[in-house]
């Protein structure tokens, strides 16, 4: 009797071991697409739901041919962000050809206006309403010292805003760590379509641009490369009820 207790024991014991290694190794193995997905959309609404507005400083640098040492134009914007208005600007410095930067930067600008009215952002959104998105095999990746999640994307239509390329999520969360690919449309007639990069932090929480790199060709500019540099956060979040 003593000894089929202790065998008894042992199964359980063993069974217990098992299902706890089953959990540590989970994490490594291939995750559902659909349940990252979900992730990746449920981040974007948490955000979307939370951060009232913020103000942020924006330095923005033109270079062209292969030289990216020397600006041929740039610009210090700061930044308002309101969910009921969107965004406005105020430019605190610029410098280098006024053709650039009437054609460029100020185009930039008024593209960022406009896709980021209300009633028209939320079709710009990194969500499965906007893009298709299929979660690339491999496991989790290191991503700007973040574990990631790695997915395709593809957009479901065609703007200077939407991006065809790379996504990654964080794992523990799903918001956004870094985007690489190409847009779907040019932003100005003078460059085009641009292959695009830009990086994320968590800032309160929340997944906001820190860094973005944008490199377009054309007949008339050549090569062209755009940089802009995120600083000095400040973001309003809506009181909790």
């Amino acid at each position: 009797m003593r000894g089929r207790h202790l065998s008894r024991i042992h199964t359980i014991a063993a069974a217990i071991l098992v299902a706890v290694v089953a959990a540590v190794a989970s994490p490594a193995q291939q995750p559902d697409s659909a349940a990252v997905v979900r992730m990746v959309d449920a981040a974007v609404k948490a955000r979307n739901e939370h951060v009232a507005g913020y103000t942020v400083t924006e330095h923005y640098a033109v270079y062209r041919g292969k030289d990216e040492t020397h600006p041929a134009a740039e610009m210090t914007v700061r930044t308002e962000y309101r969910q009921e208005t969107g965004k406005s600007y105020t430019i605190l410095s610029e410098s280098g050809s006024e053709f650039i930067r009437k054609h460029v930067l100020y185009t930039l600008l008024d593209n960022e206006k406009k896709i980021n009215l209300p009633g028209t952002r939320e079709g710009s959104w990194f969500v499965s309403a906007n893009y298709e998105m299929r979660l690339k095999p491999g496991g989790i990746q290191r991503q700007d010292d973040r574990d990631c999640y790695v997915l395709a994307i593809n957009p479901r239509h065609k703007a200077t805003n939407m991006i065809e390329g790379t996504l990654w999520v964080d794992a523990r969360d799903g918001s956004i760590v870094h985007i690489e690919g190409t847009a779907t449309q040019s932003p100005s007639v003078l460059t085009g379509p641009a292959q695009v990069m830009r990086r994320y932090a968590s800032v309160n929480g929340y997944g906001m641009a820190t860094q973005a790199r944008a490199v377009s060709d054309s007949m008339l500019l050549g090569r062209t490369v755009v940089t802009i540099d995120y600083r000095d956060y400040q973001i309003q979040l809506r009181p909790v009820r």
